[in-house]
């Protein structure tokens, strides 16, 4: 599949009669959230798990040199911590753009933290985009992570947002946080 999305993704979905759908976020849009939205909530999902393993070639790195940022992964048992939004559908305009290397949109069962639940949209950059890396042990993905940036800044900065941003959701995410802990200690050295 190409890595550029944006078509694939608006014929997924009809919007027809829809004022208004939940988001899922669990990379950027944790904390870089330029879009409109409703409502803002910590959620989660389960079944799956947050991977690097995402290239980035238009935000977070170049086509030539690809930075690395996040994607998930089917894991029985896995829970993921993020943030939903309940946005308008024409939202989705703007982030099937930001969201164009590789990612679809997916519907997806969201737990809030209030023990409420509601059906919702995540974008996931499955396997089989042109874009995917893959698995890599966490040493050699800080080290693309730090030699990588792009249009949107150096990849280590996503990188680090996004691990102050899953603290702040009181989120455990052993992935990124050894990921980060490689990124900091390399940096030191």
């Amino acid at each position: 599949m190409s890595a550029n999305t944006i078509e694939h993704n608006r014929r997924r979905f009809d919007f027809d009669g829809v004022d208004a759908i939940w988001l899922f976020g669990y990379g950027s849009l944790i904390y870089k959230v330029d879009f409109p939205f409703l409502e803002r909530r910590p959620a989660s999902i389960q079944g799956w798990a947050r991977r690097f393993w995402q290239g980035s070639h238009d935000h977070r790195g170049t086509p030539e040199a690809p930075g690395r940022v996040v994607t998930l992964i089917e894991q029985p048992g896995a829970l993921c911590k993020g943030m939903a939004y309940r946005v308008s559908p024409n939202v989705f305009e703007y982030l099937d753009v930001r969201e164009k290397n590789g990612y679809l949109r997916f519907r997806t069962p969201m737990t809030f933290d209030n023990g409420s639940h509601a059906e919702g949209l995540v974008y996931i950059a499955t396997a089989d985009n042109e874009a995917y890396l893959g698995e890599a042990p966490e040493p050699a993905i800080a080290a693309q992570i730090a030699a990588s940036s792009g249009p949107s800044g150096p990849n280590s900065e996503y990188l680090l947002r996004l691990a102050d941003s899953l603290r702040q959701l009181e989120a455990d995410c052993p992935h990124t946080f050894a990921i980060e802990v490689c990124l900091r200690g390399s940096a030191s050295s």
